[in-house]
């Protein structure tokens, strides 16, 4: 085995099937929205997977959880489909509710092993300063199922194949090691963002695309594109007593 590609880091540009897994209905999008676009472009297939239904997210004070939560779901399909996601799946845990990593690790990985993608997305859960428990947990929880799901009783007692993901890419790390070009779907990122209306204003909008503007400029220093979107990406091997995986 050569040990250097031991260390290496999974190419994303190449696989043609992902699932981006996100706590809220709106983070795939803002997270990495551009690396969705821009996969799709290529034929990627993606699925969307939404943990939360998003439901303590009120800002419209003549509106219910219940309510908010059926509209969040709305939003997320269009705002998908506005990048080129093909399938989307929901847990529908109650907004704030998280609390058990292998309980979630336990049905992300049924999902993972239902479709079997060839890598997964979802929140850095060791970024630091991240104080949103459903972030931690989503992230934690995802990482459990990437490096379990080729196990052949992962859950326990479960009856769907094993299956063994290549590659696990976080968003909304500070610890990049890859750099998408999202020049030409910079726009669509904030099309689809667009589409949270029970989230989003203007004000909050236009914020928001000045700051991923200043960061995909500054993620895109030293490449010959204008806008980059960053991960850190990892091999299965990277995710379990392997001391270098932040140096990555």
């Amino acid at each position: 085995m050569d040990i250097n590609q031991f260390f290496s880091t999974p190419d994303i540009t190449r696989m043609k099937h992902i699932l981006c897994i996100q706590p809220h209905p709106d983070d795939n999008e803002i997270g990495m929205g551009g690396i969705i676009a821009a996969l799709a472009k290529k034929g990627c297939t993606i699925e969307y997977l939404t943990v939360t239904n998003g439901d303590l997210g009120l800002t419209d004070p003549t509106l219910t959880c219940e309510t908010l939560a059926k509209l969040r779901r709305q939003e997320a399909i269009a705002a998908g489909k506005k990048l080129g996601v093909s399938q989307f799946h929901f847990l529908d845990h109650g907004d704030g509710s998280l609390e058990s990593i292998p309980t979630l690790a336990a049905e992300i990985a049924k999902v993972i092993r239902t479709i079997q993608p060839e890598a997964i997305f979802c929140p850095d859960p060791w970024a630091p300063y991240e104080a949103h428990n459903d972030h931690i947990v989503t992230g934690k929880a995802a990482s459990q199922a990437f490096i379990s799901s080729a196990l052949l009783q992962y859950p326990r007692g479960t009856k769907t194949n094993s299956w063994q993901v290549q590659a696990i890419g976080f968003y909304f790390t500070n610890n990049v090691n890859t750099v998408i070009d999202i020049t030409d779907t910079f726009a669509l990122k904030f099309e689809a963002i667009a589409e949270h209306k029970t989230q989003m204003n203007d004000q909050m909008l236009a914020l928001f695309t000045a700051y991923f503007q200043m960061r995909g400029q500054k993620l895109a220093s030293g490449h010959d594109f204008s806008l980059g979107e960053g991960l850190k990406v990892l091999r299965p091997e990277h995710m379990h007593c392997f001391a270098e995986a932040n140096d990555i």
